[in-house]
């Protein structure tokens, strides 16, 4: 059996429990390490890691972690029942809204950014038919 746990760097672990919180509804659940807190809300669990903006992230590589917007390949999705009322909150929270995409029969979608620069996307949920 695989499990899935999902880690975030911010630079700051304050800001990110107050974004993640304020924002997305999560709650902190424990505090394993200094730098370290374990999130959760509904069956999603988060680690939010305070990595200082600069540092490098491996030994195999010269990259160093900054917080401004940057891409990525993976991202997060959160599906919401209003997308509306969840954007307002996380644009209240910090984020960025990148891009709207309005589709009434399917569900509308909303493309952001967290404040430390990673990219998420809210997704509307339609009840089935």
């Amino acid at each position: 059996m695989v499990a899935v746990s999902i880690s975030i760097d911010v630079p700051n672990l304050a800001d990110g429990i107050r974004f993640y919180g304020n924002g997305l509804g999560f709650r902190k659940t424990a505090e394993p390490a200094s730098g370290v807190v374990v999130l959760r809300a509904g069956n999603l669990e988060i680690c939010l890691l305070e990595k200082a903006a600069g540092t490098t992230p491996s030994p195999e590589t010269t990259e160093k972690r900054r917080y401004a917007r940057h891409w990525t390949p993976i991202h997060l999705d959160f599906h919401v029942d209003n997308l509306k009322a969840a954007l307002a909150k996380v644009l209240k929270a910090g984020a960025k809204k990148e891009l709207l995409f309005e589709n009434s029969e399917h569900g509308s979608a909303a493309f952001c950014s967290d404040p430390f620069g990673h990219g998420f996307c809210i997704l509307e949920r339609k009840a089935q038919q």
